[in-house]
């Protein structure tokens, strides 16, 4: 069970949380490898639009890296895929086809095949210069897979 638990942390700092967002991302193709992933791995998709210009998406990254529990919790239920948006590429034709973003970080859900089920402003997730563990434990219990 330990050596699982490492496993995952390792690969949510190689697929995600440690991940830079690239402007150079094509993130229609990588949304096509995440479908295929999820489908084959029954699981959701979360996407994490944002920058690295964005305080707050670093601090996004930070949480999940601090709690081992919630970065377990995203890996055995998501696809996770970081979306860039920044001056260099605003990713406007793929952002186009989902809900207006107001601010960033943004959290999309989708579902293995690519359906649109939340798209969440994080800002009801934080807390004081961080975020709310029992709040985002929360909000990814109510949109992983059901089981």
């Amino acid at each position: 069970m330990k050596l699982r638990f490492l496993l995952v942390l390792l690969a949510g700092s190689l697929l995600g949380a440690e991940r830079p967002y690239d402007p150079k991302a094509n993130p229609a193709a990588d949304l096509t490898r995440a479908v295929e992933q999820a489908r084959k791995e029954k699981k959701n998709i979360l996407l994490d639009v944002g920058g690295e210009w964005c305080s707050w998406c670093h601090r996004l990254d930070q949480f999940f890296a601090a709690n081992a529990g919630l970065l377990e919790t995203r890996e055995k239920n998501f696809v996770f895929l970081k979306v860039n948006f920044s001056p260099e590429n605003e990713n406007k034709e793929f952002l186009g086809q989902f809900p207006k973003i107001e601010g960033y970080p943004h959290l999309i859900v989708l579902d293995s095949n690519g359906k649109l089920l939340k798209s969440q402003e994080t800002d009801v997730l934080e807390e004081g210069k961080g975020y709310n563990l029992q709040r985002f434990s929360a909000f990814l219990a109510q949109w992983a897979p059901k089981r």
